[in-house]
C-alpha cells in the first residue's frame, strides 16, 4: 500500500497536538501496535515542538508535515523555513538545547532516534530545516 498525506500549518505550540493526531489516524492504517502508534506520535510530537521552539523561536512561520505509507513503512517528515541549524551534530547530542529556556530538556533528537528507525536532520542557517524519520510497522520484538 502506497498512500500520502500533507498538511501545512502556523507554528503555533497548540498545533503540535492536531500533528500527532493527524498522524495516529493515518498510520492507524496499517493496523500498528499501541507501541508503535505511541512511539511515532511522539516523535512527531518533538520534531513539530523543535520547529516552533527552536526554528521559530515562537515567531509566525509554517510547519509543514508529510506522512507516507509505503507497504509497512511510515516515512514522516516535518519542515520548517526558520532560522536552521548551525551545528546539526552538536544540535544531536542529548541534553543539548539551543535556548536558555530551563523547562527545555535537550532530548527532542534523542527521543526521534529511539522511537524511530531512521532519522535524517538536515539544515541550513537561514532557510530552515528537515527531520524526516522512518519507522517499520510489525516488527516490534516482545520481550
Amino acid at each position: 500500500m502506497e498512500n500520502y498525506m500533507k498538511l501545512e500549518f502556523p507554528s503555533k505550540s497548540q498545533n503540535e497536538a492536531f500533528a500527532r493526531a493527524a498522524v495516529g489516524v493515518f498510520v492507524a492504517q496499517l493496523d500498528p501496535t499501541l507501541e508503535e502508534l505511541s512511539d511515532i506520535k511522539t516523535a512527531v510530537s518533538e520534531a513539530v515542538t523543535n520547529s516552533i521552539v527552536h526554528g521559530y523561536a515562537n515567531a509566525k512561520g509554517s510547519v509543514e508535515l508529510i506522512c507516507r505509507l509505503s507497504g509497512r513503512e511510515v516515512t514522516v517528515t516535518v519542515i520548517d523555513t526558520g532560522k536552521g541549524i548551525p551545528n546539526i551534530e552538536l544540535a544531536m547530542q542529548p541534553l543539548y538545547s539551543g535556548t536558555d529556556d530551563e523547562d527545555r530538556s535537550g532530548m527532542g533528537f534523542t527521543v526521534m532516534e529511539s522511537f524511530m528507525d531512521t532519522l535524517e536532520v538536515e539544515s541550513e542557517v537561514g532557510r530552515g530545516t528537515s527531520v524526516t524519520m522512518t519507522k517499520r510497522i510489525g516488527t516490534t520484538i516482545y520481550v
